[in-house]
């Protein structure tokens, strides 16, 4: 994960900004190098979404899912 994206994340951790910690840990998900790491950054962002009630929450859930990470 690269440094500015590390610093928006915490900078949205500390305002408490839901809907940025969906958008920002999907984003890690995506530059992540292994599947490993990108099911951790979407376990983060789906849980963010429900807490937000954001529609992302079935997609997060869905990509999780096909990773064999939900049954």
């Amino acid at each position: 994960m690269n440094e500015d994206l590390d610093a928006q994340m915490i900078a949205a951790h500390e305002a408490g900004d839901l809907r940025a910690l969906v958008t920002l840990y999907t984003a890690a998900a995506d530059a992540a190098n292994d599947m490993d790491t990108a099911c951790f950054f979407l376990t983060h962002a789906y849980v963010f979404a429900l807490e937000a009630g954001a529609d992302e929450a079935c997609k997060l859930r869905a990509r999780l899912k096909a990773e064999g990470r939900e049954s």
